[in-house]
């Protein structure tokens, strides 16, 4: 999900150089918060790894979850602003437990004005941004053809389906579910409507009953829906059918299968043009879009009919404003898939939108090449006003977006079929699994794209190019009201939710990457987290410990200093001396880490005639002791000395890290 973050860059820079001046030493000065046995206790882990999730942060050889198929057919009523229409679920009990009961998620009744998330602190909404929520007009358990309705209660934004007997493991169970709710307006946040000057665009999303996750961490999950945290669901495959007005596209997650029926032939040739070019072709253009001629019919409705399989979860936009254009995307191993984009007549622009499906295709194309391949037919990047919004197969985002702006919430949102919809984690629980690791993600395809054409993305989310990365993060986690990073999603207060849940997760892998482990070793190590729980429920223990195995390190103290806690960083030289002992020269250097947090560190010896010469310190430099002295080799007297001279550590005080050599 997209946030705006403005002003981050300097209000980071003016915060670490107040710090750095508050906290100016002598040379000498060998204060310390620093405690080695605390940063290097063992057994950083509180359970043993078990049957169902492995002490090398794989999937166990026991490990289960419970799936979920799904068939929808709703009718869009745009005179009313309704959904309505039926869900009908196979939900597949593989854990070895009798499930006597069944949750699912009702995310409609956010809106309703009782709603728990209206007493959210700082997210309630306006008196008048309520709708009544689902109407459950009836909830059956269906045996071959026989519907027999079924006991069920509902609180707040959960609905309890209370079976006569229960679900055995290894059997499945048919809950049919007829329901109408009304669309949230502009204040809909994810799912909403909005006019353009060609029509409404409608963007759906959370429109039917979805089965909470019954896992091996919590049997069912059932935290309320609040808004921040986001979303944790099971797999399984959709079937379904959208009923709309005849002169509406619908845009859905998956892929259309009744194309014919929805479109004329000259868009079914310019689609099948789309699917074999690399440039983007217009399948629907701004002219077509108030010429009734571009609907195969002119009046009554149609319905559009789409399938997607193995996905957490679909949703879709419907306008009859749309412009539509595709082009091919091309992935590894010789597979295809199909990047689309629809907007209004208001984002056309050779600026803006006319460049979103090359923004998509070329998104898809590295995140493919680099991590995992994308396993989907279709992407889809849709303009409307949640303006930065991730579902499987496609995006939200914002109608008035352009250049830099619509690549990086392109690149962003899709990046989330990465991170959550492959890896399954749960967002609602731990935010940072979910937006910290695609924005990650984000840094390296923005350096990739069009030779950096909107590059560099690394000091914050969408506010590039203002200041050093490293600086960023040191207001937040100096500041001794910011929350940790393990806090849950919704308990994060708004002003530290940026940099908690999307940029402190993010910059740690950076330094995972480039100053601790390197990045082979990290790649190689992501890579087959990512493979491991590609489409399964990994909790965090699982990810520390499959990078661990992967990359062959003892990171405890890492997780511990950065997810656990918001340690700091400080490391000061504080004597620098040429020394010569039986005819070789070296450099005596005595370092201190003046807080909790250690860290390896490069340090750059600058000779008098102006050449330099880099070494590495691992983070083994500090397993022992607060002051560290020790004598670098060197081929002639060096000049100065400088600690983490690319500025790549957070380190609260850069004052104190060069040193003239005596």
């Amino acid at each position: 999900m997209k946030i705006n973050f403005i002003g981050i860059s300097l209000l980071a820079l003016l915060a670490a150089n107040a710090n750095a001046q508050k906290r100016k030493i002598t040379p000498d000065d060998t204060t310390s918060n620093y405690n080695p046995a605390a940063a290097f206790a063992p057994q950083f882990y509180s359970d043993k790894g078990n049957e169902f999730h492995s002490a090398n942060g794989e999937p166990g050889p026991k490990y289960w979850q419970n799936r979920a198929n799904y068939t929808i057919n709703v009718k869009l009523d745009t005179a009313s602003k309704t959904i309505s229409g039926t869900v009908t679920i196979d939900y597949i009990n593989n854990s070895p437990d009798a499930l006597q009961y069944l949750w699912l998620q009702l995310d409609q009744n956010t809106y309703k004005k009782d709603a728990r998330s209206n007493f959210f602190t700082g997210r309630a909404p306006g008196l008048n941004q309520h709708t009544d929520g689902y109407k459950i007009e009836a909830v059956s358990v269906v045996t071959g053809n026989v519907a027999k309705n079924v006991d069920y209660v509902i609180n707040d934004a959960r609905m309890q389906v209370r079976l006569k007997s229960p679900l055995l493991t290894k059997s499945v169970i048919k809950l049919k579910i007829k329901y109408h709710y009304t669309i949230p307006g502009d204040f809909g946040n994810r799912t909403d409507y909005v006019d353009t000057k060609n029509g409404k665009i409608y963007e759906i999303a959370q429109w039917f009953p979805r089965m909470c996750v019954y896992d091996d961490s919590r049997g069912w999950d059932t935290l309320p829906f609040l808004g921040a945290g986001e979303f944790y669901l099971d797999y399984g495959d959709f079937d379904y059918l959208v009923t709309v007005p005849w002169d509406m596209i619908v845009a859905g997650s998956g892929e259309l299968v009744n194309p014919q029926e929805v479109l004329t032939a000259k868009q079914l040739t310019r689609l099948n043009e789309a699917r074999n070019s690399d440039k983007t072709i217009m399948i629907r253009s701004l002219a077509d879009v108030t010429d009734p001629a571009s609907r195969p019919v002119n009046m009554g409705t149609l319905t559009w009919h789409f399938k997607m399989q193995n996905t957490r979860d679909v949703a879709f936009g419907a306008s009859k404003a749309y412009v539509w254009d595709a082009a091919r995307v091309n992935l590894p191993g010789g597979k295809k898939s199909l990047a689309m984009s629809v907007y209004p007549a208001e984002s056309v622009g050779a600026n803006a939108w006319n460049r979103a499906t090359e923004y998509l295709k070329k998104s898809i194309e590295y995140f493919s090449e680099k991590w995992f391949v994308y396993p989907y037919p279709v992407a889809i990047n849709e303009a409307g006003i949640a303006g930065g919004m991730e579902y499987p197969g496609i995006v939200f985002d914002g109608i008035t977006d352009k250049g830099s702006e619509l690549y990086w919430v392109t690149a962003h949102e899709i990046g989330h079929n990465w991170f959550p919809m492959i890896v399954g984690s749960d967002e609602r629980r731990f935010g940072w699994m979910d937006e910290g690791f695609n924005t990650f993600i984000d840094i390296y395809a923005s350096d990739a794209f069009n030779k950096g054409e909107y590059a560099p993305k690394r000091d914050g989310e969408y506010a590039p190019g203002g200041g050093n990365p490293a600086d960023e993060i040191i207001p937040t986690i100096s500041d001794p009201n910011a929350p940790i990073m393990m806090t849950a999603a919704d308990a994060i207060p708004e002003k530290y939710r940026h940099p908690m849940v999307y940029y402190k997760p993010a910059f740690g892998l950076v330094l995972l990457r480039e100053q601790i482990l390197g990045k082979d070793r990290f790649d190689y190590a992501f890579r087959n987290y990512i493979n491991k729980w590609a489409f399964k429920h990994p909790q965090p223990d699982d990810f520390f410990r499959s990078m661990e195995s992967g990359a062959g390190e003892d990171l405890s103290w890492f997780w511990k200093g950065w997810f656990y806690n918001n340690w700091s960083t400080d490391i000061a030289i504080i004597d620098a001396k040429n020394v010569t002992a039986e005819g070789i020269k070296g450099l005596k250097i005595t370092v201190v880490n003046k807080e909790q947090m250690p860290m390896p560190f490069t340090v750059e010896i600058k000779y008098k005639d102006g050449s330099k010469k880099r070494q590495y310190l691992p983070v083994e430099t500090w397993l022992q002791r607060k002051v560290v002295t020790v004598t670098l080799p060197v081929t002639e007297e060096a000049d100065s000395i400088t600690i983490d001279p690319d500025n790549a550590l957070p380190d609260l005080n850069r004052g104190n890290n060069t040193l003239k050599v005596k």
